[in-house]
C-alpha cells in the first residue's frame, strides 16, 4: 500500500493529465488518467485514491477517481514492459470495466488503441492478466453475445456502442459469431444513414 493512499483538497492546477492539488497550503502534483483529469473544475473539491511511485530520480504521485481505477493501475504497472505512463493511457481510453473485460476476454486490438501500446505489448499485457482478470460481460450483454463485444472492440468501437450494436440489432441465437460481428456492425451503418 502506498504511504499516501488518498488524498483529498481543491484543484489549484491543471493540464491534460495532471493536477495540482492544494491540500491545506501544500500542492500536490498528481498524474491521472485525462478522462479523471478532464472531469475536474479549477477550485472545486476532489477526493482521490492515489499511488505514489518511489525510483532512483524522484517520486511521482498518481491519482484516480475510483479505488478500482487506482487497483487496475497497479495490476497493469505489475506487467513487464508496462510503465505508470502505458497504464495511464489504457485507463484514459477505456472506462475501468471496459479494459478488465478487453484484458480478460484477450482483446489486444482493443488494447492497442491506447497511444504508446503496440500489438506486441497488448498481447502481452492480456496473455499476463487474463486470469488476474474477471471477463465477466458488459451490462445488459447475454453471455453468448459477449464474443461479437469483444470482436467490435477490437475493431475499435468502445464498449458501450458495442453494447449498443448487440442489444439493438436483432442477432439469431444460433447464428456463427462472424455472422453476429456482420449484423451488429451493419448496426453502425444504420445509425449513420448509410444503407
Amino acid at each position: 500500500m502506498s504511504p499516501i493512499a488518498r488524498l483529498t483538497g481543491v484543484v489549484a492546477e491543471r493540464g491534460p493529465d495532471w493536477l495540482i492539488v492544494d491540500v491545506n497550503g501544500v500542492g500536490y502534483l498528481v498524474h491521472g488518467p485525462v478522462t479523471t483529469v478532464a472531469g475536474t473544475k479549477i477550485g472545486a473539491e476532489i477526493a482521490l485514491h492515489t499511488h505514489l511511485s518511489v525510483r532512483e530520480d524522484g517520486m511521482t504521485l498518481y491519482g484516480f477517481a475510483s479505488a478500482d481505477e487506482r487497483r487496475l493501475f497497479q495490476t497493469l504497472i505489475a506487467v513487464s514492459g508496462v510503465g505508470p505512463k502505458v497504464a495511464l493511457a489504457l485507463l484514459s481510453i477505456m472506462a475501468v470495466d471496459e479494459l478488465s473485460y478487453a484484458i480478460a476476454s484477450g482483446n489486444a486490438a482493443a488494447l492497442s488503441r491506447a497511444p504508446g501500446v503496440g500489438q506486441k505489448l497488448a498481447s502481452r499485457i492480456a496473455l499476463e492478466l487474463r486470469d488476474k482478470l474477471t471477463a465477466e460481460p458488459p451490462v445488459g450483454v447475454a453471455g453468448d453475445s459477449s464474443e461479437v463485444v469483444a470482436a467490435l472492440m477490437g475493431l475499435g468501437y468502445t464498449q458501450a456502442e458495442a453494447t449498443e450494436a448487440v442489444a439493438k440489432s436483432e442477432l439469431p441465437a444460433d447464428a456463427p459469431v462472424e455472422d453476429k460481428v456482420r449484423l451488429a456492425l451493419s448496426y453502425f451503418g444504420r445509425a449513420r444513414g448509410v444503407g
